[in-house]
C-alpha cells in the first residue's frame, strides 16, 4: 500500500511536470493550432461584421438619404465607394495581422529553444557576422 508521504508526493509532480513538457509540443501544433486557427476565423467574422463589407457592396447604386436626382446618385455611389474601398483596406489590414500571428504560433516554440540553447551555451556568431560583413 502506496503511503502519502513527500517522496510519494515528489515524485508524481516530477513525473507530471515531464508529461506536460513532453506533451506540449505535441499539444502545440494539434489541438492547440486548430484551437488558434478557429478564434482567428472567429476574429476575422467579428470584424468583416463590423465593417459590413456585403452590405455596403450590395447598397452601391442605392441613392442616400432618398434623393433621386442624379447629383445625389453621383454623390452617393462616391461616398459608398469610398466607404467600400476604405473598409475593405481595414479588413486586408486584419486579414495580414491574423496571418502574422499564425506564423508566429507555428515558429514560436523553434524560437524559444533557439533562444535556451543560445542563452545556456553562450555561443557567440562573431565569426558568422565577420563572414557576412567581409563578403
Amino acid at each position: 500500500m502506496i503511503t502519502h508521504s513527500s517522496s510519494f508526493y515528489t515524485i508524481k509532480i516530477i513525473v507530471d511536470i515531464f508529461t506536460k513538457i513532453i506533451y506540449f509540443p505535441l499539444w502545440w501544433y494539434s489541438r492547440g493550432l486548430v484551437f488558434f486557427v478557429n478564434k482567428l476565423f472567429l476574429f476575422l467574422q467579428t470584424q468583416s461584421k463590423s465593417l459590413a463589407l456585403g452590405v455596403w457592396i450590395k447598397n452601391i447604386f442605392t441613392p442616400m438619404y432618398g434623393q433621386k436626382d442624379w447629383q445625389g446618385f453621383l454623390i452617393s455611389v462616391f461616398m459608398r465607394f469610398m466607404q467600400i474601398i476604405f473598409r475593405l483596406l481595414i479588413m486586408i489590414f486584419w486579414i495580414i495581422i491574423s496571418i502574422l500571428l499564425l506564423i508566429f504560433w507555428l515558429t514560436f516554440p523553434f524560437l524559444l529553444i533557439y533562444e535556451i540553447i543560445f542563452q545556456v551555451t553562450n555561443l557567440k556568431f562573431d565569426w558568422l557576422w565577420q563572414l557576412i560583413m567581409n563578403n
